[in-house]
């Protein structure tokens, strides 16, 4: 019995564990009030609207798309790249607001300002879709493996219980449950950070849009 004891005192943090994912999820569920799958305690919106971050013409009633203009199709491709650091695409964004001089005509920098609000919003809605669904992804994935550890907890301990029990058998089967275990929490700890991201995206969107409100006529 004593090649057991390195995993002794997972056993013992196994309930704990399956304990405090559950306090977890249910805290997560009661601030978010979303979906089974959905483990962050923000709230759940699944797509933006952009009539609450742009206060400027409706890009839904342009007689152009925003990729038809090939600048504006580059300079929102560029700012919302997952390969753009933020200065840089902030930065872009700027310059692109900087280039429509006084001079131009008012309802043609009006357009074009609202091509390049509607590429940004577009693009990043995407983005955040792509990015919650992986987030509902990885929960599914850890109430899966959740389940699964408990079904080898039960496993082992029915091993355990029968006289003819295999010493090599139970290090083997106790082995597999510290490594499932320890993927569960790593994978758990990563969950806040992914939660983050839909925010973090939308922030990114209203700063760029900031700028561009600054100069619509």
């Amino acid at each position: 019995m004593s090649r057991l004891r390195p995993f002794a005192p997972l056993l013992l943090g196994v309930g704990f564990t399956l304990a405090l994912f559950a306090a977890t999820e249910t805290e997560a569920q009661r601030a978010a009030a979303g979906p089974p799958d959905w483990p962050c305690v923000q709230r759940l919106i699944p797509e933006l609207a952009w009539g609450t971050i742009w206060t400027g013409p409706s890009p839904e009633e342009l007689e152009q798309a925003w990729w038809e203009d090939e600048e504006v199709g580059r300079v929102a491709r560029f700012a919302t790249s997952r390969a753009t650091p933020e200065e840089q695409a902030q930065a872009r964004v700027r310059e692109f607001v900087g280039s429509l001089t006084e001079e131009q005509d008012e309802a043609e920098v009006e357009r074009r300002l609202t091509l390049l609000f509607a590429g940004l919003f577009e693009l990043t809605n995407r983005e955040r879709r792509l990015t919650i669904e992986g987030i509902r992804s990885a929960s599914r994935a850890q109430l899966a493996r959740l389940a699964t550890i408990s079904a080898m907890v039960d496993e082992l301990e029915e091993r355990r219980a029968e006289e003819s029990a295999d010493a090599a058998e139970l290090e083997r089967l106790s082995e597999a449950l510290f490594w499932e275990q320890r993927t569960f929490q790593q994978r758990q700890q990563a969950l806040p950070a992914m939660c983050e991201q839909p925010y973090l995206l939308e922030e990114k969107l209203s700063r760029m849009v900031r700028t561009i409100m600054a100069r619509m006529p």
